[in-house]
């Protein structure tokens, strides 16, 4: 079983920064893909960032510039740097890897930008 805890989560102003951990934990044999989404309140969850297990990334046009992903392999653990926050970033935001031929989740951690 595998299991996925976000963390870093919180209240920041607008224009501040926060980071984001997701530690997976259970029977991993390998990563091939690290996902950070963010769901907001009435919207549809949507991708905000990716990374291959060969070092490839992606991001959202939205957070292109402000945000970084990034992962310590000997901790399991993929990041979500967020510098530069707009009140727009405000959002439930969860991780997800792809494993061992499957994808899992976490449960999410809040993250709320103020004015």
């Amino acid at each position: 079983q595998v299991q996925l805890v976000e963390s870093g989560g919180g209240l920041v102003q607008a224009g501040g920064s926060l980071r984001l951990s997701c530690a997976a934990s259970g029977s991993i044999f390998s990563i091939n893909l690290m996902y950070w989404y963010r769901q907001a309140p009435g919207k549809q969850r949507e991708s905000v960032a990716l990374l291959t297990s060969a070092g490839s990334t992606n991001y959202a046009d939205s957070v292109k510039g402000r945000f970084t992903i990034s992962r310590d392999n000997t901790k399991n653990t993929v990041y979500l740097q967020m510098n530069s926050l707009k009140v727009e970033d405000t959002a439930v935001y969860s991780c997800a890897i792809y494993a061992n031929g499957m994808t899992y989740w976490g449960k999410g951690t809040l993250v709320t930008v103020s004015s």
